[in-house]
């Protein structure tokens, strides 16, 4: 998904939110329009001002149902029970894949195949593919490839953002010998170690190996396997590297890296993590960006070309209403993806949203990283079957986790990460 991490709405602030949706007690007369996706809290807001926009435009009502986390239940129990929503907005490519399988999905080619050959790269238009059909629009994206950085550290310890694996160890040292640790790492939180895992193997084995690691057609054994955990037991295995050493970072939420990261005093120097780590900045601390905090893109390994591994999230069309096939090309349009852009913490996979969107040079350059990258990956595990790419305390999160308390057991961690793929993909 986008991420994993989120907030829950009050039933305050969803009651202010329909409301607003709902035009203050004016609806709009026109067809109406139910919708499902994640987004509680700050983004359930900016995406109630997409769909207000909507509802101005095309004279529709729309009803919008936040799930959160659990909107693979939620829709499984709305489809078995013959209600489903007109639009469902999805977090992983798995479950668009699953629930078309299941023959719950409409195909959208007549309804914006069009508009998704204009506006998108081809790499989107095959994410949102299924055995030669298309079946989703990417409304909203994730560059997931960020180091995030204290400002004020770097400059008293004399150091620069840097480009290459190598440049960030040895800036990682003079940080640490400066009195700082290094590195901030949410291990509570087992997707972000497969976030990390990720970013170095795309960079180590390339986008061929990751795209059949992704599919379980080479082994977790595999070689490859094994130089990218070689190269996280850089990071992994100095414990003097990790504000309170490697229990407190198996400890520590994805919340609290960020917070930590960038409070006054520091405790550490730079965090890894996606382009959302800006809204708990903005939303959970007094630092700003680009003058108390900043990023760079995840380095380069080996010579890897700019690569970034991204999430997102997928509009799909479950009822054939003319309601919910008007959202969909709405969402498809680079007017929606404007709206949302503007208000921050969204970046639009759509080309007609032009880098001017956005609010902030630090918004404007994740946006840009992800658009122009040599090579995109979306994020392997949500690709992958949840019992093995999903799931809290099993399978390659709970397996990572057990890596970072001893990085020093590559083989037992690649026969480990074998048996669990082995058993979640039946094969």
């Amino acid at each position: 998904m986008t991420r994993r991490w989120r907030r829950a709405a009050s039933p305050a602030f969803a009651c202010l939110v329909a409301a607003a949706l709902a035009g203050c007690g004016k609806p709009p007369q026109g067809p109406r329009v139910d919708i499902v996706a994640v987004w509680t809290g700050a983004e359930q807001k900016a995406f109630g001002d997409v769909l207000a926009a909507f509802e101005r435009s095309r004279g529709a009502r729309v009803r919008y149902t936040p799930a959160g986390d659990d909107i693979a239940a939620v829709l499984g129990a709305r489809i078995q029970g013959g209600d489903p929503p007109d639009v469902a907005i999805l977090p992983q490519p798995g479950l668009m894949t699953d629930l078309a399988r299941r023959g719950a999905l409409k195909s959208i080619q007549q309804v914006a195949g069009a508009e998704v050959e204009r506006e998108y790269a081809p790499v989107w238009r095959e994410l949102g593919t299924v055995s030669g059909t298309l079946y989703g629009v990417w409304f909203k994206a994730a560059n997931k490839s960020m180091v995030w950085y204290n400002v004020p550290v770097f400059r008293h310890a004399g150091v620069r953002p840097p480009t290459t694996w190598t440049e960030m160890l040895r800036m990682a040292k003079i940080v640490s010998d400066s009195g700082v640790a290094p590195f901030s790492i949410a291990g509570a939180d087992g997707w972000t170690l497969t976030d990390w895992f990720e970013n170095v193997y795309l960079r180590t084995a390339g986008p061929v190996l990751y795209d059949r690691l992704t599919r379980h057609e080479i082994p977790w054994t595999d070689p490859s396997v094994e130089v990218a955990l070689t190269v996280l037991a850089q990071v992994f295995g100095r414990t003097e590297w990790l504000p309170g050493g490697t229990d407190m970072a198996l400890q520590t939420d994805f919340p609290t890296s960020v917070i930590q990261t960038v409070r006054t005093p520091p405790k550490a120097a730079m965090v890894y993590e996606g382009d959302f780590v800006a809204g708990v900045i903005t939303g959970e601390t007094r630092a700003r960006l680009g003058t108390d905090a900043d990023f760079f893109n995840f380095p380069s390994i080996h010579g890897a070309p700019s690569s970034v591994v991204g999430g997102g999230d997928v509009a799909v069309l479950l009822r054939e209403s003319e309601g919910g096939k008007a959202l969909l090309r709405f969402l498809t349009s680079p007017e929606a993806g404007r709206i949302w852009a503007r208000l921050g913490g969204f970046t639009s996979p759509n080309r007609g949203v032009s880098l001017s969107a956005y609010p902030d040079e630090v918004s404007r350059r994740s946006a840009g990283a992800l658009l122009e990258a040599q090579v995109f990956r979306f994020d392997m595990s949500d690709q992958m079957p949840a019992a093995f790419g999903g799931t809290p305390g099993q399978g390659e999160w709970a397996i990572l986790q057990g890596f970072l308390r001893r990085p020093t057991d590559i083989r037992g961690t690649m026969q480990r990460l074998e048996e669990s793929a082995k058993q979640a993909f039946g094969r």
